[in-house]
This record gives structure tokens, C-alpha cells and sequence, in this order.
């Protein structure tokens, strides 16, 4: 249904006659007379399109535009589509747009001083700690340097940075790396430039901790210049600020840099069009229900007003500001702490303004029938073994990786062979993240983000990250050998990949007793502790961490008779081929080899 935004009125892509008239505020006999003057005979039931619809509205002397969408789900903008929010913000008049405050986010490696460098900033401004309120930190806060203010997004790290963009939202405008002088760049450093960039958000360094005695500030900005972050003394276009967040040191240069970024680039909203931003954080607090942190992105957000986020909604009952302070309203890049949602938004999600809790229940309940139908539904992986015909379609533009590796000896060899792998077949091939270490639930996330794949040598993936994996729809592939791991990548490339065969888990059973058998030797007397153990299939016995033996099961019994399978809860007797060596509290994995082929 169209609804009306001040003066410029909404309209569907298509609507009929008699819901036209009503969102013009006429009636539809008028509307009828005007498109018949228009040359339309139609009738109150006859469905019109938008651009009809605008000839009217202006015969009418009515302003209208197109309405987005509400649950168009948003896209990479390295795939040349942007974000909801920004196509929403493009919606607006241009003569309607404003300059508004950067949003900063602070990113590095743990320990080189990101909280004290946001403690120091926010304390410059902020005479003594404020007690009571919301809260004291609502993990966003406004500053004002030199007669401009700049808001700053208090992350816990660079997972929740990735988070934001991997819903389409992109939270801030620019990211203040922080380096430790005397610690150089770490991992973390590595993997926070690359967040940024696929982010495309200009970086701004901030090489801390210039008064430790050890502090050696030109070997930093070597070492982000072999990253490709070149300092502009060097000729590059990076602007590198030596700081003391301690002592508060060059602060005011630091900050005047971030203005001096934020001028560049195109940083406007709207105050009266359409209010939405992005979640920061939420929570639920005994005595408040759900406390938000949001950021305004565009409009005024007042109190009362009734918004949507993800799969929740609610009225706003009341607003803070980042002191604790009650408002009654929040202007674009202004963060606020709010009260009101029946249910906790997922961070970094997309909140907006709608017309009343009726319309916002509805638009609830559509998202969630339509996360159920995609449960329900086999999600399209982007995977080494339908990559080539995706690139011959269009559908993807290059090969995105996420490479973890298990030693420093083993990256260097592993990324530049993929990039002449990539030469040779002259298709582009981005490495968004390269490291050491095992496969986490960050690096999926950066996957999920980028639409990569997550390739990993001698490394293992823990839990978390697999999971991610799963609900994100991001391929994993680990190798053991080299040349494994680059004939894939080249066979991908060339479209010659046969389909990756994967282990599917299909139960567990614990060893409760050992009973000799005349062919097998030995059997085990077990209980089926979850999912199901088939004949048939392979299973893994493990002793604690330990794998003792991976086989097939030879034999699968419930008490004396032959069965095909036996379910969660159940007791059994399994044999396995080649295997006798049972003992007590034995894990048995049952599972299945099959091929997943591209989709």
C-alpha cells in the first residue's frame, strides 16, 4: 500500500485505480476524470503502473516517487549493486541533501590501544564520566573537534565491523587503523586493513604508543607500505598520525585528519526524508526490556515514531543520547541508545521508520515466513566446482579467497602461485584475507561478506566457523598438499573440477560393552547418543581426541537380528572391518562419502 512521507507520496512499482486515489487523497471519480483527460480509460479495479501513476499525481498537482521495496535484501556493492540503505539515500532530493558528521570505526590488533585511544577522544570532550542514564557506554558516541562533530562506533573488534557489512549495512564512513610504535603490524592489523578495504572504506593510521622507549614508528609505516597502505610523506595517500593515546598526544592531529578524509568524500543525508540507520548493538536489561544502540543514517528519528529491524519491531518510547541524557529526537550520524522493541535486532541490521505498528507487525511476519521457506530451501554455494560456469555467466566477476595456512614458510608460496595460477587463465583472482592459523568463525564471516571461499592448508576449522559456514552458504576446503590445493584452484578456473566428495555425518554411539564374534573378533555392545548408525556406512572410532580407525561397518545388530539402521537412544552390537581393539567409552562416527555437485 503507498504511503505518504511529508509531502512526497510513495507509490508500488504498480497499483490500481482505487488504491491510487486513496494514496492521492481524492476521490476516485476525480481520478478517473484526470487519466481519462490523459488519454487512460480505466476502471476502479484496473491496475496502472508507477509511470501512469505520475502523470496523474501531477495533473493533480501531487509530488510521488517510487517506493523500494522493505525486504529487498541487500547486495555487495563489489558486485557493482549497493546496500539497501544507500539506495534508499539516492532515493532522496538532491537539493534535499545535507553535509552530515563521519562515522569512525577504530580497528587493530588487541592490546595496541583502540579502548584507550576511543577513552582518550571521548574523555576530551566528556569533562567526567557520566553515572546513571541508559548506560555509560552505548558502543557509539559524538564528538565535536574544531566546530564539527564525528561519531565514532565503539566495536568490540573488527568481527562485529565485518558483521555490519556483511548485512548490507556498511556502519561507517572511515576506519582509524591503530599500530602499536613498538609492536609493528600484527595479524590483527593485517586482517583489519583487509576488512576495510573490501569494505572500500578509506583507512586513516593512528601509530600509537610513540612515548614507549622502544617505539619505532618508520618501521611501522614500512610495514603498511609493503600492505599497500604508502604514507602520504612517502608520496602515497594515507595519512599516518604518530599518537600517544596514553598521554593524549596528538590527538587534535588525529582528529583534524579524519576531517580532512571526510571532506573528500560524499557524506550527506537527508534530516527530513525518510529515517532509517543501522543497529550497533542491542540487549535486554531487567527493569528496560530491549536497549538498542542505534546510528542514524538519514531523516529525524523522534520519539514515538514506530520502526522495523530485521525481524523485529516497536514503538520508540524513549531515546538517549551517548551520555545518558534523554532526547526527543536524533538526526543522521547521531547515535542513540533507544527503548522499545518487542524482540533484540540482530546488529548491524537495517532499522527504518514506518507507518504504525500494524504496517510494522506485517512486514515482521512476511521476513519471517520467508527466513522459514528459505530453511526449507537448499541455499546456492559459491564453490571451486561451479565456479567456472559461473564466471562463463556473468554471475560472479573473479575468484574471492580467504587463505589460512599453518606456518609463515607456507603463505608466501601459496598466494603468489595462486596469483600466476590466475595470470595464466587471465581471470582476476582477489585474496581478501591471507594468515596463519586456523580457520575461524571471523574468517567465514569476511567470506559470507565478499562472497569468497575459504581455502585452508594443514589447518583445521573450528566449530564456530563450520557453522557459520553452514547458515552463510561459504565453502571451506582444506588440503594437505600443495600441489593439491592449486591443481583444484586451476582445474576451477578451467572448468574441469570433478565434484568434491564431503563427509556426512549421519550419527554418534558410545561403546558400553566388548562381546568376542566369531568372524569379526570382537563387536561392540553400544548406545546410538545421537542421530543414527546405518549398516552400510563408514564409521570412525575415536578414544577421546585420538582417531583410532576409520572403516566400515561390518555387521549391525539389535540383539540378535541383522537391522539396516538403528536410531538415537537405541542399543546396539556393531562390528567393523578390520577392527577388534575395542574398549569402553569408545565414540563410534558413523558417516557417509558423498558428492556435492555443482548447483
Amino acid at each position: 500500500m503507498a504511503s505518504k512521507t511529508r509531502d512526497v507520496i510513495e507509490l508500488p512499482p504498480t497499483l490500481t485505480v482505487r488504491e491510487l486515489a486513496e494514496a492521492l487523497r481524492v476521490t476516485p471519480i476525480e481520478l478517473v476524470k484526470t487519466l481519462m483527460n490523459a488519454g487512460v480509460m480505466a476502471s476502479l479495479n484496473q491496475t496502472i503502473d508507477f509511470d501512469t501513476a505520475a502523470i496523474v499525481a501531477e495533473e493533480l498537482g501531487r509530488e510521488v516517487r517510487l517506493a523500494l521495496p522493505e525486504a529487498e535484501a541487500p547486495q555487495q556493492e563489489e558486485e557493482g549493486d549497493l546496500p539497501l540503505w544507500r539506495k534508499w539515500l539516492q532515493a532522496e532530493p538532491e537539493d534535499k541533501l545535507q553535509p552530515r558528521p563521519p562515522v569512525v570505526a577504530v580497528l587493530g590488533h588487541v592490546d595496541h590501544g583502540k579502548t584507550t585511544l576511543l577513552d582518550a577522544i571521548r574523555n576530551t570532550n566528556i569533562a567526567e564520566r557520566e553515572a546513571g542514564g541508559i548506560t555509560q557506554h552505548i558502543r557509539a558516541y559524538q564528538i565535536e573537534h574544531d566546530g564539527q562533530k564525528i561519531t565514532f562506533i565503539d566495536t568490540p573488534g573488527h568481527a562485529a565491523f565485518t558483521s555490519l557489512r556483511a548485512r548490507g549495512a556498511k556502519g561507517a564512513d572511515i576506519v582509524v587503523l591503530v599500530v602499536a610504535a613498538d609492536d609493528g603490524v600484527m595479524p590483527q592489523t593485517r586482517e583489519a586493513i583487509n576488512h576495510a578495504r573490501a569494505a572500500r572504506v578509506p583507512i586513516v593510521v593512528a601509530i600509537n604508543k610513540i612515548d614507549k622507549p622502544n617505539a619505532r614508528p618508520d618501521r611501522v609505516r614500512q610495514q603498511l607500505a609493503d600492505l599497500g597502505l604508502i604514507p602520504q610523506e612517502w608520496g602515497g595517500d594515507t595519512i599516518m598520525v604518530e599518537i600517544s593515546a596514553r598521554h593524549r598526544q596528538n590527538l587534535d592531529e588525529l582528529l583534524d585528519a579524519i576531517l580532512l578524509v571526510a571532506e573528500s568524500s560524499d557524506i550527506r543525508a537527508n534530516p527530513q526524508g525518510r529515517v532509517f540507520g543501522t543497529v550497533i548493538e542491542a540487549q535486554r536489561k531487567k527493569g528496560q526490556g530491549v536497549v538498542a544502540t542505534l546510528l542514524v543514517q538519514n531523516g529525524t528519528l523522534r520519539v514515538g515514531d514506530v520502526l522495523v529491524a530485521g525481524t523485529t519491531y516497536g514503538k520508540v518510547r524513549a531515546l538517549f543520547d551517548h551520555t545518558g541524557k534523554r532526547i526527543k529526537e536524533a538526526g543522521p550520524s547521531t547515535p542513540v541508545g533507544m527503548l522499545g522493541f518487542h524482540d533484540i535486532p540482530e546488529a548491524g541490521s537495517l532499522f527504518y521508520k514506518v507507518k504504525n505498528e500494524k504496517e510494522a507487525r506485517a512486514i515482521v511476519e512476511k521476513r519471517l515466513e520467508e527466513i522459514e521457506q528459505r530453511r526449507r530451501e537448499k541455499r546456492k554455494k559459491i564453490d571451486l566446482e561451479s565456479l567456472f560456469e559461473q564466471l562463463t555467466q556473468g554471475e560472479v566477476k573473479s575468484l574471492r579467497l580467504v587463505v589460512k595456512v599453518d606456518v609463515q614458510g607456507s603463505l608466501e608460496p601459496i598466494v603468489s602461485s595462486i596469483q600466476r595460477i590466475a595470470e595464466r587463465n587471465d581471470i582476476p583472482v582477489e585474496i581478501l584475507h591471507a594468515d596463519v592459523g586456523n580457520i575461524t568463525e571471523n574468517d567465514v564471516m569476511l567470506a559470507a561478506a565478499s562472497n569468497a571461499i575459504v581455502i585452508g592448508f594443514n589447518v583445521k576449522a573450528d566449530a564456530a566457523a563450520r557453522r557459520v559456514a553452514e547458515r552463510e552458504g561459504v565453502s571451506i576446503r582444506i588440503y594437505r598438499v600443495i600441489y593439491e590445493l592449486l591443481e583444484d584452484i586451476e582445474k576451477a578456473l578451467k572448468g574441469l573440477l570433478e565434484p568434491e566428495v564431503q563427509e556426512v555425518v549421519l550419527g554418534e554411539a558410545e561403546v558400553l560393552a566388548v562381546f568376542p564374534a566369531a568372524k569379526l573378533g570382537k563387536v561392540a555392545g553400544c548406545r546410538v547418543r545421537r542421530g543414527v548408525i546405518r549398516r552400510n556406512a563408514r564409521v570412525r572410532v575415536l578414544r577421546g581426541d585420538d582417531v583410532l580407525y576409520d572403516g566400515e561397518i561390518a555387521s549391525l545388530k539389535r540383539y540378535k537380528e541383522d537391522v539396516r539402521e538403528v536410531r538415537e537412544g537405541f542399543e546396539c552390537g556393531i562390528g567393523i572391518k578390520g577392527f577388534k581393539n575395542f574398549q569402553k567409552g569408545d565414540r563410534l562416527i558413523c558417516y557417509t562419502l558423498e558428492e556435492r555437485k555443482p548447483e
